[in-house]
Order: structure tokens, then C-alpha cells, then sequence
């Protein structure tokens, strides 16, 4: 018989390292089936948008008489710090979005918090995603568009009317396939800046609202397109009035402080109101075209129409029960922007939002129609640092029929603005 070998320490040791890299080996294959971690990864984002308002039109060095705050706009201030937590567990996903501002008063508030679940758990576009909470309406292009990736300093008046605050409660569904891209969700119907409830629900019915769109490239892949259409429909509330006893008043007609009995006069009483509601609705179309230029950047055109009835929400609140009709909403914006190497970009748009299409003026013993409409163009250049930093100024041409002038006649005035705004995104 021939000896055994010597033991071999080195193999030995390969020996023993296979054995911890496959129990090591089963231990990750225990998580993906099903064991979470207490280290479960979260990632912290966020951006600043600092503004210099250096010149505003419609400023005055006075208060307001109704609410006593200042009419000067011609300032510094901090229009978003947003502060965003995701965390992300194989078709699972969570995060949280916290948005501060000094636009009106020192304000930190909840953004955006939802939970979702997705499939497949691989890929950028799922095929399906299911999200509950409070989240961005997925209505259009611009308003799902997040602030720090819009050159423009605001988002269009109509979309500022309709879909103030940007962002609402409720359940949504989404997903793709190739190249389509689809949203559908029912949400409370009251977005976080309206004026009237935000972010609660002041009918038992609730908005549907949805998108259903392309994104495609070009098979150079120096043109992409994206585009879509989207509708909204949903119930409004007017609300009640509550009831008023009789009563008497005393006017002072001759300023003697004696009552006589012709300075009195009697005020009947009136039965409460029930609240009531209304129905409300918008049907929009979008659409956006990049083009890769040589030696210059992305040359993006893009638009957006709107028709909506009953549907603003901030700027002029829609109550078709107090006017006793329904109120048409009608806007557009359509723009360029072009970029100039990666470190500077210039662009200009003209939107138009009219809250009230059917609007009539008495003149003498007719009424013919008024123009009640909103309008903006701006204009933008800046330089930047993608994707940390970016140095916007701004010239906005703000028009809108709704002032009065000198003589008490309806006019327009002017509120054309220069704005300069700083960005930081980490």
C-alpha cells in the first residue's frame, strides 16, 4: 500500500471558505424569499429653490385692507425646500416628501407620502404600480413634471388653477408597456392648495382622473416624443348657508344719536341652505419633442390644451350653484427651450387660462361677452451645473382684464416681474 499524502493546510483552507461562502449563499437566498432586514435602505433627496424677486409691477408699499398683510412682492424668499425619503424592498416601496416655503408665512408641510407595490420588481417602467396615499394628480404633463426639472420658474396659470398644490389624496394604478405609459386613480378631489378643503373631502363622491400616453425614440435616437391625453370627472360642493333671525336696525339718518322711529328699519330673517353639490370635469392633451442638435444640446418643444368645466380651484373658484350656470375653463401654454452645451439653457413659453369662457359685462341694456383671462410669457436663460445646480432669471409678461383703473372701468394692468432664482438639488 502506498502512504497516505500529508495533510494540505492551503487546501484545507479552500476547503473551509467554501463552506461560509455557501452558507452565506443560502442566508441572501433566505431574504429574497421572503426575510427583511432591519437595515433596510433609505435614500435621502432633495432640492432648494431660492428666489430674488427684483422687480414686480403690481408691488405697493402698503397693506392689504382685508387681510392686513404687506402688497409688496418685491423681495427675498424661499419658494420650495423639499426634502425626499424613499426606501425600496423588492416589489415593495415607500417614500415621504416634505416641502417648506416662505411664499406667504414660514410653512413646512406634507408633500407627498405613499406606499406602492410594483411588478415586475426589475426595471424602470413596471407594468403595474399600485400606490395609495397622498401623491402627485396624474393628470397632463406638466403638473406630474417636478419642480427642480422645469426650467420655468411656475407652472402655467391653468394648471396653477386647476391643480393647485400639484398634489391630492387617493388610490392610483399605473404602469407600461413598450411605449405606452398609463395612469388611472381616485383620489379625494381636493389638492393641497385649494383654497376651499385641502387635502380633505368634502363629498362622499370622489374624482377619477387618469392619463393614458406614448414615450418613444427615434431609431437614431436623436428624437424622443412623449405625449398623451387625460380627463378628470368629479364632484364640487357648494355650501350651505345657515339661517338668520328677524331683526332691526337703526340708521342715524340726521346724526342727531337720537332714534326716531323712520331710522328703523326691520330685517327679516332667512331659512338655512342645504350644501350641494355639482359636477366637474377636464379633458386635456399634451405633447413634448426632444431633438438632440449638434454641437449645441436638446432642443425640446412642447404644449398643452385644456377644457374643463367647473373644475378652478385657486384662482377664481368655480361655483356653478352661486352663479347659477356652469362655468367654462379654457387654457393653453406652448414653448421651447434649448440648450447650450450642457452648462446654460434659454427658453420661452406663452400660456393662456381663461376661468370663465361664457362671461358677459352689462353695457348700457345689453350684455355682450368679457374677457376674463389670464396670460403669461416668460422668458428664461440660465446657466447650470446638471444635475446639482442652476442660476434662472426670468422675465415674466403678466396680463389679465380683471383690474380697475383710475376711473373705475375695467382695465388691464400691468404685474410684469423679474425673477432671479437660485437652485440646489442633492
Amino acid at each position: 500500500d502506498e502512504p497516505l499524502p500529508p495533510p494540505n493546510p492551503d487546501r484545507e483552507r479552500i476547503e473551509r471558505l467554501e463552506r461560509e461562502l455557501s452558507s452565506l449563499r443560502r442566508e441572501v437566498e433566505e431574504d429574497r424569499k421572503g426575510r427583511v432586514t432591519a437595515s433596510l435602505p433609505i435614500r435621502l433627496s432633495g432640492f432648494i429653490q431660492a428666489d430674488a424677486v427684483l422687480h414686480r409691477e403690481d408691488s405697493e408699499d402698503q397693506l392689504d385692507d382685508s387681510t392686513g398683510r404687506p402688497l409688496n412682492e418685491t423681495r427675498y424668499l424661499i419658494r420650495r425646500a423639499h426634502l425626499h425619503a424613499d426606501a425600496t424592498w423588492r416589489f415593495l416601496a415607500g417614500s415621504i416628501e416634505i416641502d417648506g416655503s416662505t411664499v406667504r408665512d414660514p410653512l413646512v408641510r406634507l408633500f407627498g407620502a405613499e406606499v406602492a407595490a410594483r411588478w415586475p420588481e426589475e426595471g424602470a417602467v413596471p407594468l403595474v404600480l399600485l400606490s395609495i396615499g397622498l401623491m402627485r394628480i396624474p393628470f397632463g404633463a406638466e403638473n406630474p413634471q417636478r419642480d427642480i426639472d422645469r426650467l420655468f420658474l411656475e407652472r402655467s396659470n391653468m394648471t396653477r388653477s386647476l391643480f393647485p398644490g400639484g398634489s391630492d389624496l387617493g388610490v392610483r394604478l399605473g404602469g407600461g408597456y413598450r411605449i405606452l405609459r398609463w395612469q388611472i386613480a381616485v383620489m379625494n378631489g381636493h389638492p393641497n392648495g385649494e383654497q376651499g378643503y385641502p387635502l380633505l373631502d368634502a363629498t362622499e363622491a370622489k374624482d377619477g382622473v387618469g392619463r393614458l400616453g406614448i414615450e418613444a425614440t427615434a431609431a437614431s435616437g436623436r428624437v424622443r416624443l412623449r405625449g398623451g391625453v387625460s380627463g378628470l370627472f368629479g364632484t364640487g360642493l357648494h355650501p350651505g348657508t345657515p339661517g338668520t333671525k328677524d331683526r332691526v336696525d337703526w340708521r342715524d339718518d340726521n346724526g342727531d344719536g337720537v332714534v326716531q322711529p323712520s331710522e328703523l328699519h326691520p330685517i327679516l330673517g332667512v331659512a338655512a341652505t342645504p350644501a350641494a353639490t355639482f359636477r366637474r370635469f377636464a379633458l386635456g392633451a399634451d405633447a413634448l419633442v426632444e431633438i438632440d442638435v449638434p454641437r449645441l444640446g436638446v432642443l425640446t418643444l412642447f404644449g398643452e390644451l385644456l377644457w374643463a368645466g367647473n373644475l378652478d380651484r385657486a384662482l377664481m373658484p368655480a361655483d356653478p350653484v352661486s352663479t347659477g350656470r356652469d362655468l367654462r375653463e379654457l387654457g393653453w401654454f406652448a414653448g421651447l427651450t434649448q440648450e447650450i452645451t450642457r452648462w446654460a439653457i434659454v427658453g420661452v413659453r406663452y400660456d393662456r387660462y381663461d376661468p370663465d369662457a361664457d362671461a358677459m359685462v352689462q353695457q348700457g341694456a345689453i350684455a355682450v361677452p368679457k374677457d376674463a383671462g389670464f396670460s403669461t410669457l416668460a422668458v428664461s436663460a440660465a446657466v447650470q451645473a446638471p444635475p446639482w445646480g442652476r442660476l434662472v432669471l426670468e422675465y415674466d409678461h403678466n396680463t389679465n382684464a380683471l383690474g380697475i383703473g383710475p376711473s373705475g372701468a375695467p382695465a388691464t394692468l400691468g404685474s410684469d416681474a423679474v425673477t432671479l432664482r437660485a437652485q440646489m438639488a442633492f
